[in-house]
């Protein structure tokens, strides 16, 4: 396998990372590419889609907050090799190093402010959410682009913990368009086990609904604040869906893949397996178990 084969099969592991592990997948393949300079050049396209489809949060300058590096955060640069991001909670543009997950060189940036109203209100209500169900959570609220309708509501919150084996990863992203009065999205969920196995989970869970009338119309703040309850109600719905599939995979679809034991109800001792007559053995076993 030549340089390039290792980068594109390097590039694939790096973007199957599980939350909190890339790090760890980096230092696994930096032992098989050995060319750290070649890594580097070569990895740095699947490193900015990874950052960018997982959400990765980043302390953003001048600040006290973080907030998350997206598609449609990025607003472009006009250096090479620089690429510009937007925290439209602190009216900030910065730097982002894929690599070392740094933002640098923060610039003001001025939203429209014919926008502004609805957007910091729905980002403050989605704050208020965050604090009431996730501990770590990180929300961005972006204005509509040019020739869109739509505001982007972004949430998504982190748990590692290596100590006991698990990671998981909630991103959850909504389009609310004000002028058909909808709501779309999706919810992305990512948990991985790794206890003596290795154990993924991914899914992506489709949101639609249409804003009642108690949103349309209503001032800012209150239609904010409502459409939270029923983002609120969605997500709720979806969490006591995946609590409920987990259960049956324990009870039923696990204990489906366990080895079942042998006719005599006891394990097989694999050291001595050479050394049995198993036809004779399971003959006097079975003669030996007592009847129904």
């Amino acid at each position: 396998m030549d340089a390039t084969e290792r980068i594109q099969a390097a590039s694939q592991f790096l973007l199957q990372s599980p939350p909190g592990e890339i790090n760890d997948v980096l230092n696994d393949i930096r032992n098989i590419i050995s060319d750290d300079e070649l890594l580097e050049q070569g990895i740095h396209p699947a490193l900015t889609e990874y950052n960018i489809e997982q959400f990765t949060v980043v302390d953003v300058p001048e600040t006290n907050h973080q907030s998350i590096i997206s598609d449609v955060a990025r607003v472009g640069s006009s250096l090479e090799n620089e690429e510009r991001f937007l925290d439209p909670r602190s009216r900030l543009t910065f730097v982002f190093d894929h690599l070392s997950l740094e933002a640098s060189d923060p610039q003001p940036h001025e939203p429209r402010e014919e926008h502004e109203p609805f957007r910091s209100a729905l980002e403050a209500a989605a704050l208020n959410y965050l604090k009431a169900h996730f501990n770590d959570g990180v929300t961005a609220v972006f204005s509509p682009r040019e020739g869109s309708n739509s505001y982007i509501l972004q949430l998504v919150a982190n748990k590692y913990n290596p100590t006991n084996f698990w990671s998981g990863r909630w991103r959850s992203e909504y389009a609310v368009n004000l002028t058909n009065n909808q709501v779309s999205g999706k919810i992305l969920v990512n948990i991985h086990y790794y206890e003596q196995g290795n154990v993924q989970l991914t899914t992506t869970h489709n949101v639609s609904f249409q804003l009642p009338s108690g949103v349309v119309g209503a001032p800012p703040s209150t239609a904010s604040a409502k459409l939270l309850a029923l983002i609120e109600g969605e997500e709720g719905k979806y969490q006591i869906s995946l609590n409920e599939t987990y259960q049956e995979m324990g009870e039923k679809t696990f204990k489906g893949l366990r080895r079942a034991l042998p006719l005599t109800r006891q394990k097989l001792d694999w050291d001595k397996v050479m050394g049995y007559k198993l036809g004779a053995e399971l003959s006097g076993s079975k003669s030996a178990l007592p009847s129904s």
